[in-house]
């Protein structure tokens, strides 16, 4: 609620309607639909901070490894905002608890968030 209240920027990542949109203060900016954790790798839900940008990414899990994942921003421990070249299932929860966004959505929001960005999930 603080940060409707700033002009800082932050980002809200709502799982209920699979959005991702960009916030000046209490002015959406930028909105687009995403994909969020499936039921059994759900997307933690909490106040975090952008820990880090990577151009691009390595991501490796137990049953996953996906080379060149572009614009990733770590929020939370292996949780990231992300683009997605490899599903174009958008709306649906699909991912492993990461924000999977189109990939030219994700270059603008890399490009608009830096670190220490709030996210809001």
């Amino acid at each position: 609620e603080k940060l409707r209240q700033s002009e800082k920027r932050w980002l809200e990542v709502n799982t209920t309607t699979q959005r991702l949109i960009a916030w000046e203060g209490n002015q959406p900016v930028r909105a687009v639909i995403i994909s969020t954790g499936k039921r059994s790798t759900p997307t933690r839900l909490g106040v975090f901070a952008v820990q880090s940008k990577h151009r691009v990414a390595r991501m490796q899990g137990d049953d996953y490894d996906v080379p060149d994942v572009p614009f990733t921003m770590y929020y939370s421990g292996g949780y990231a905002i992300h683009g997605a070249y490899w599903h174009n299932r958008f709306g649906t929860p699909v991912s492993h608890g990461c924000v999977n966004v189109a990939v030219d959505h994700a270059e603008w929001f890399f490009k608009w968030a830096s670190v220490g960005t709030p996210v809001v999930v």
